[in-house]
């Protein structure tokens, strides 16, 4: 009789269940679009431990976030924080959103490399400068994460990669055998993990390759589970054509599909995009798993090879700039530049030089013209802006990073209530400090996240807020085949934001584009803090994270 009494005073007296970290209190988004409810989320080590009333557990850390908002963490699907992670691991202007997943791959991937990319590599570096010390994927990755770096990465393995390695960058198709070859390198990293395959046709040598091409590479990728993604071979005069086209590859590759950074570009095809929608719409009903995803601004960004025609960029840089030094050249190089055409994606004639602004030069006696528009540098030196464009690229050594102002607002609104799009900054992930400094980004590196939440949503009332969350966590993470990320469910990795729905707000402007956004109070990458009270703690939480065609053995996905 003792025992039993012992015992059943030892089973009231029980302590309670004992958590790492308990979030009490807060209005929890779980990321499937459905409505919040007021609970609390605890997580021990990387993993969530429990969704609810948690009135009886202890966490070792308890943190109170009534009247916060709680969420799954944000997943970038366009980063370009390939460079600017080797810089700073922290991906300062994303955490402070609440990114926790950069998904890279646009067309260019960091690997596989051959010898001479490397090298070529190197001599491309801007600002950034670091040593190539990888050469498949994997192992750029895994160089982040050794490194140290705040959010998670993944990446698709870019058929431009592909291609420079097995082609160089010349203007043809390859043979069978080049063909397998290309072949076997998106095989392999797709065994590495790989999300699928990426490309980006508007660019020399991917423009030079053709769908059949591209769909044999993605029947690669749809072995193993991938996706393949497009910057489309245009978003302009051809568009509707590049999204048959990109219809057509996930049909014939029995593959998942998606549009980079969706946007009907140019002053002369902001009428197309309903038809864009319609024609996505009705490949879904067809059944093909047809998705896209964009940034929230009305300008993109690349260099001045967007501006210019692909057959002057074949053979690489340094053939490009020889070319510009030729009048014969220059001259037909502006001739095309200056008028409309469906041949190629002319961003020049579509943005026009008033639009354009100068952005990123390697040359430090270039860098006083940082943020001025082509057309001021043009009046400035005297030529046109066609021959300044090409000027610019010689001078700099460098496609000349540039912002084009190419779409309309009521677009952007169009697109952010479309439920199968997503969201990517297609942008770095830089800090308010240092080498970030010397050269202005586009906006969207520090606001993509939080323009969404606090202008569309907040202000303006486009989606519901959680729908909003829904499309840049749960969304995403199905599209690129996950596992146990994108919602706050139990067993899932504790990637987490808290941030406060009324003051979210993004702040950088082309003008001052390195601003933080505010708004974000907590984030966890893996159950660690990197995020506390809106200041980054330092920690390096991120790991590799692999896509459904992974043959590792032991690494979590």
């Amino acid at each position: 009789m003792y025992l039993l009494v012992l015992l059943m005073l030892s089973v009231g007296c029980s302590s309670p269940v004992t958590h790492d970290v308990v979030l009490r209190g807060g209005i929890v988004y779980d990321g499937s679009g459905e409505p919040p409810r007021v609970t609390d989320v605890a997580f021990g080590g990387d993993r969530i431990t429990a969704v609810g009333d948690l009135s009886e557990h202890a966490g070792r850390t308890e943190l109170n976030i009534s009247g916060l908002a709680v969420a799954p963490g944000f997943i970038n699907m366009l980063s370009w924080a390939t460079q600017s992670l080797i810089e700073d691991g922290r991906a300062q202007s994303d955490i402070r959103q609440g990114v926790t997943l950069e998904v890279f791959g646009e067309g260019w991937s960091m690997g596989p490399l051959t010898e001479e990319m490397k090298v070529q590599m190197v001599e491309r570096q801007g600002d950034i400068k670091f040593d190539i010390e990888w050469t498949t994927l994997a192992e750029y990755l895994d160089h982040l994460v050794a490194r140290g770096i705040s959010p998670n990465v993944a990446s698709f393995v870019g058929a431009t990669t592909a291609r420079i390695h097995v082609l160089g960058f010349e203007d043809r198709a390859p043979t069978a055998e080049e063909l397998e070859e290309m072949k076997g390198l998106i095989r392999e990293a797709m065994e590495e993990g790989a999300l699928g395959v990426g490309s980006s046709l508007i660019y020399a040598p991917a423009f030079y390759a053709d769908t059949a091409e591209l769909t044999a590479l993605a029947s690669v990728a749809a072995e193993y589970g991938g996706m393949y993604i497009s910057h489309m071979r245009s978003e302009g005069a051809r568009l509707l054509e590049a999204v048959d086209e990109l219809i057509e590859i996930a049909r014939a590759a029995g593959i998942r599909a998606e549009i980079y950074h969706l946007k009907a570009a140019g002053r002369s095809n902001h009428d197309k995009l309903d038809a864009v929608i319609e024609r996505v719409e009705h490949a879904r009903a067809d059944g093909l798993a047809v998705t896209a995803d964009m940034y929230t601004y009305t300008a993109g960004a690349t260099g001045l090879d967007a501006a210019m025609p692909p057959w002057v960029q074949e053979g690489g840089y340094d053939a490009w700039a020889e070319r510009l030094l030729d009048p014969a050249i220059r001259q037909r190089v502006e001739a095309e530049m200056i008028e409309p055409t469906d041949e190629w994606e002319n961003l020049f004639y579509e943005s026009g030089p008033e639009r354009m602004i100068l952005a990123g030069f390697k040359n430090d006696e270039l860098k006083p013209l940082t943020g001025k528009t082509l057309a001021e540098v043009a009046e400035m030196r005297g030529t046109s802006p066609a021959q300044t464009a090409m000027d610019l690229v010689v001078e700099d050594e460098s496609r000349v990073g540039t912002i084009y102002f190419m779409m309309s607002e009521d677009n952007v609104r169009k697109k952010i209530a479309v439920p199968w799009v997503s969201f990517g900054s297609d942008a770095g992930a830089p800090a308010t400090e240092g080498v970030f400094l010397k050269s202005n980004s586009h906006p969207r590196a520090y606001g993509t996240f939080a323009r969404v939440l606090g202008r569309y949503v907040r202000d303006e009332g486009l989606i519901a807020l959680e729908e909003a969350i829904r499309k840049m966590t749960s969304l995403p993470a199905a599209n690129l085949g996950l596992q146990g990320r994108g919602s706050l469910i139990e067993g899932y990795y504790a990637d987490v934001v808290v941030f406060d729905p009324e003051a979210v707000q993004d702040h950088a402007t082309f003008e001052e584009p390195h601003q933080y956004a505010t708004g974000v109070v907590h984030v966890f990458v893996n159950g660690e803090q990197v995020l506390a009270d809106g200041e980054h703690t330092g920690a390096t939480p991120g790991r590799v994270v692999r896509g459904p065609g992974w043959r590792g053995a032991t690494a979590a996905p």
